[in-house]
């Protein structure tokens, strides 16, 4: 058992920044898969879709992104915060309370300062765009070019249609420089 003793701010700060970056590892995990697991389920809607000639089917593929998505971008932003926190706030506090000249967890300014990482960022926007944006869009004007159109399920394409505007404004803005 620990004493108050045993306990100093730089260990809790340590401990922190153990947990902060297990939750990180977490959250990245989970958040690649929710893109591999979208086409896997996206790719499925279509193949059932296509096979029984129920054209309707196609406006599942929204929501499955939309709701996938949401959850990818949550995720995404969650793991940002928890680089800027160790690079804004939790680095400059060790730093001053160990007297260390530079910065302390220096991955998290390091790997930022690559001189691809912006093409990469662009690229892997372009491509959570298609995924949870195009992809959906191209199952709507599918279904809008088909014969099952109807008054409900045309009002609930359009809707979705916002939806998915509303989704991928948020990626471009969420989307880091």
């Amino acid at each position: 058992m620990a004493t108050t003793e045993d306990i100093t701010e730089s260990r809790l700060l340590l401990a922190e920044y153990d947990r902060i970056k297990e939750e990180q590892k977490t959250r990245i995990g989970f958040r690649d898969n929710l893109l591999y697991f979208t086409l896997a389920a996206s790719t499925t809607i279509l193949t059932i879709s296509v096979q029984s000639r129920q054209v309707q089917l196609l406006l599942t593929v929204p929501v499955i992104c939309l709701v996938l998505g949401w959850t990818y971008l949550v995720n995404d932003e969650k793991i940002s915060a928890v680089g800027s926190y160790v690079r804004d706030r939790l680095g400059p506090r060790m730093a001053e309370l160990t007297g260390a000249r530079g910065a302390v967890f220096g991955w998290e300014a390091y790997h930022r300062d690559d001189r691809n990482r912006a093409t990469r960022k662009r690229l892997q926007a372009t491509v959570d765009l298609f995924t949870y944006v195009a992809l959906p869009v191209i199952c709507m004007a599918a279904f809008w070019c088909s014969p099952a159109v109807r008054p409900l399920l045309l009002i609930v394409s359009l809707v979705q249609a916002l939806a998915l505007a509303v989704l991928g404004w948020q990626f471009l803005r969420y989307a880091e420089r």
